[in-house]
């Protein structure tokens, strides 16, 4: 990574200046057009992306707020106080803490040398690397609970990871890739994003702050794994019979948990499966089709508009 990086993020930015001179609290517009602050993606993520990064503005505590997405703060350099539901945390350098959509927190004032990077991601980013994923590992639980937004209350991990070097030297690339874009740098986020991921998942046992989790959470995270694992030839009998549910009961549990009926689950990722092999292959549509699941061509191609707008062949073109 080039060495003037830090200098570079150490430079105030126009916010941080306003706030050194004129003591403004924290301008809520820049981050959220609701009532409620709740920091929304699409302030700082264009349509065509789904993760970027910011330098965490200093000089001033930042009320408690929730976000519509997952935020990842990580620690470049010095230190990182705030209270996340009902607990203080600090951070180190080289720490992170991981907070899904649902989780309040409120920051005490960064100094000059504490250089914090929030990641901003959409829940969606992480579904590529879902095979790699165990339901078991708090990691796996907490990114496949946040792609549903009823699944779980909310959810924080916070990792003391500064002596791990390969997770080090994966954040530190991302970084590099994110602030100095070249033609390469979405495909090789990605593939360091996921690299960066299955590290954090081997180093489990670094995550200080663990939730305990019930009998009916678990059932949902299976469900949910289930549904990414078997799209294609899904149903809610196989599953019932797989964790020894009655059918009945685990749709209550189901609807109660994500506010979706198990269909309405498989739909929607077979749907996104569907948008993924338009984007990315050159199959025949009806071919697409079949591989998600699907036997009726004309009703696959009502709901796919009524998704998405457009039809197939259409989306394709665009």
């Amino acid at each position: 990574m080039k060495s003037n990086l830090l200098d570079e993020l150490m430079t105030l930015t126009e916010e941080e200046k306003e706030i050194l001179e004129f003591k403004n609290n924290v301008m809520k517009d820049i981050y959220t057009s609701q009532t409620n602050f709740v920091i929304e993606s699409e302030k700082f993520l264009s349509k065509d992306h789904m993760i970027t990064l910011r330098k965490h503005t200093r000089f001033i505590d930042f009320p408690k707020h929730k976000h519509d997405y997952i935020e990842i703060n990580y620690v470049y350099n010095g230190n990182f106080h705030q209270r996340i539901g009902n607990e203080e945390i600090s951070l180190g350098k080289g720490e992170m803490v991981f907070l899904n959509q649902h989780i309040e927190h409120e920051i005490k004032a960064c100094s000059e040398e504490d250089i914090i990077i929030n990641f901003i991601i959409q829940p969606r980013f992480f579904e590529f690397i879902f095979s790699y994923l165990n339901s078991e590992n708090m990691v796996s639980d907490f990114l496949i609970n946040s792609l549903y937004s009823s699944t779980q209350k909310g959810q924080y991990l916070y990792f003391q990871v500064a002596h791990i070097d390969n997770i080090q030297d994966l954040m530190k690339k991302i970084i590099d890739e994110m602030m100095r874009p070249t033609l390469l740098s979405d495909s090789s986020i990605k593939l360091y994003m996921g690299l960066f991921i299955i590290e954090l998942i081997k180093n489990s046992d670094k995550i200080v702050k663990k939730h305990t989790y019930s009998m009916q959470h678990y059932l949902i995270v299976e469900v949910l794994k289930y549904i990414e694992e078997n799209y294609r030839n899904a149903t809610l009998y196989e599953v019932s019979d797989r964790l020894n549910q009655t059918h009945y009961s685990l749709s209550k549990a189901i609807k109660k948990a994500t506010s979706f009926t198990f269909k309405e689950l498989l739909q929607e990722r077979r749907l996104n499966k569907a948008k993924e092999f338009l984007e990315n292959t050159t199959l025949p549509i009806a071919e697409i089709v079949d591989k998600v699941g699907y036997e009726n061509i004309s009703y696959f191609y009502r709901i796919f508009k009524k998704r998405y707008h457009l039809t197939p062949k259409a989306y394709r073109d665009q």
